[in-house]
């Protein structure tokens, strides 16, 4: 049975390994990955209900459920970063979900609540995806620098999660998708000791996550 269930990952994986057109690796793709998790899970139930046999069709369920999941996630990742080349957001997966980082330069004015205009065609975009892939829901979450403290900087950073969440909402986007939240200083990309670090950290991120 061990043997069974390797074999059918390694299949899975294997015949979704490609270059990443970004990178220029050759990894296993998001979607490999659930493909061979699923047939895993599906296979260790499906033996403990049906011996072999069993393995075998629940492998094949939950290969393909882990399938659909990762590919409608690539999808989306694929989708975003055509759309958002050369805006100068980051479009990266995280783990099962997709991570947008909007640098503070492109959104909002220094303590400031209210969006750039630049950054309505960023949004119109994200807006536009995340319509055509309902069953994602989005956390959007504001940071600030170190500057100051967090009776300035969380209250500063949550109206500026609000403003993304309600444009996102004013195109289109249903309301219970939206979560937003300010978390000020937390979780630095880059070091506050330097200009450039700081300005990385002023960021609003967008987390796509599915809620198949």
């Amino acid at each position: 049975m061990k043997k069974l269930v390797l074999t059918l990952m390694a299949v899975c994986f294997l015949s979704a390994c490609a270059t990443d057109p970004y990178t220029g690796e050759s990894k296993v793709s998001k979607t490999a990955w659930g493909t061979g998790i699923g047939a895993a899970v599906g296979a260790g139930v499906g033996a403990l209900i049906g011996g072999e046999k069993g393995a075998l069709i629940g492998a094949g369920i939950g290969g393909a459920t882990g399938a659909a999941t990762g590919g409608y996630m690539d999808i989306q990742a694929s989708k975003l970063r055509e759309k958002l080349a050369g805006t100068g957001v980051q479009v990266l997966r995280d783990g099962d979900n997709v991570r947008l980082i909007m640098p503070n330069k492109i959104t909002f004015n220094t303590n400031e609540s209210t969006l750039l205009p630049q950054a309505n065609a960023v949004l119109d975009s994200v807006a536009l995806v995340a319509n055509e892939y309902d069953k994602t829901n989005l956390q959007i979450i504001g940071y600030t620098d170190s500057t100051g403290n967090d009776k300035i900087n969380i209250p500063l950073s949550q109206r500026r999660a609000q403003s993304v969440a309600s444009y996102l909402g004013l195109r289109g986007v249903a309301g219970n998708r939206l979560n937003a939240y300010g978390a000020g200083a937390a979780n630095p990309i880059a070091s506050n000791a330097t200009e450039d670090g700081r300005a990385q950290n002023r960021r609003v991120e967008i987390m796509l996550i599915n809620a198949q």
